[in-house]
């Protein structure tokens, strides 16, 4: 096994030990929190025969490196996932071979153009989880990793969503247009709005940093851009919660009944 990795705060700690218990090396608590939140998740615990040991706000705090540990902590084993791009992206192929047309699952990712903060990588990883996107991906340079604030944040999503961070963007963007996969980017001034554009097929939504948006290059890669509707006075939404929109509404369109879209040129 790996070595082990600090997960900490209820969420994070609770998707483990609800998916993978025997990976849990040790949970660390703080005896003085004694609310229904930590009996019942004490409980939890005890029932998975995991190892528990006392600990204060400052030892927690020094293990997980932040104090939005919440009084729950825990070390564990790093759990398999595929270790590429090409891997799941194979693997799905290989899983839809298998299945009638009407049953196969296109592929969604999710791709962040410069998003350092690892509150914001959080946030987009667990809703990522949540929409059922196969992926993140993320530039080597100029992008948050993974550290315990993202999975606190993620709130178990960084241990269940592939996050793949690639050496040059553009090029890999490239390689998914060879796998049939569409490329749709957000712009403030693209020509046509989210809900415009065909969601139900193979697709990667690429956003940009808050602020900054897509870098020039990521642009003139994608297959088409995309404004999200802004109604009031604030100019833009912060990345999570754009790619929530946005990942929601493919999710919307492959599972309810919406109106043909087409791309252009098709």
């Amino acid at each position: 096994m790996s070595s082990p990795k600090v997960l900490f705060g209820f969420h994070a700690v609770g998707v483990r030990l609800k998916t993978a218990p025997k990976s849990i090396v040790e949970i660390y608590y703080e005896p003085t929190r004694r609310d229904a939140r930590m009996r019942q998740f004490l409980e939890r615990v005890a029932e998975a025969g995991v190892r528990v040991i006392e600990a204060d706000g400052m030892r927690l705090a020094k293990l997980a490196g932040s104090h939005g540990h919440q009084g729950v902590a825990a070390r564990v084993h790093e759990l398999k996932q595929v270790h590429s791009l090409d891997e799941l992206l194979e693997n799905l192929e290989a899983a839809n071979a298998e299945l009638p047309p009407e049953q196969r699952t296109q592929p969604l990712i999710l791709v962040l153009d410069g998003v350092t903060d690892p509150h914001n990588l959080g946030a987009c990883l667990r809703v990522a989880d949540g929409a059922g996107a196969h992926c993140v991906i993320a530039p080597k340079d100029h992008a948050a990793g993974i550290n315990a604030t993202v999975a606190k944040v993620a709130s178990g999503a960084a241990e269940t969503v592939p996050y793949f961070m690639v050496t040059n963007l553009a090029r890999t963007l490239n390689e998914l247009k060879e796998r049939n996969i569409w490329i749709i980017g957000t712009s403030d001034q693209a020509p046509s709005n989210l809900y415009q554009a065909d969601l139900k097929g193979p697709v990667a939504l690429v956003l940009g940093a808050e602020g900054d948006g897509m870098r020039q290059l990521t642009a003139k890669t994608c297959d088409q851009l995309v404004s999200i509707p802004m109604q009031g006075a604030v100019e833009s939404l912060n990345v999570s919660v754009a790619s929530g929109v946005c990942l929601y509404e493919a999710l919307r369109q492959r599972t309810v009944a919406a109106p043909a879209f087409s791309k252009p040129g098709v």
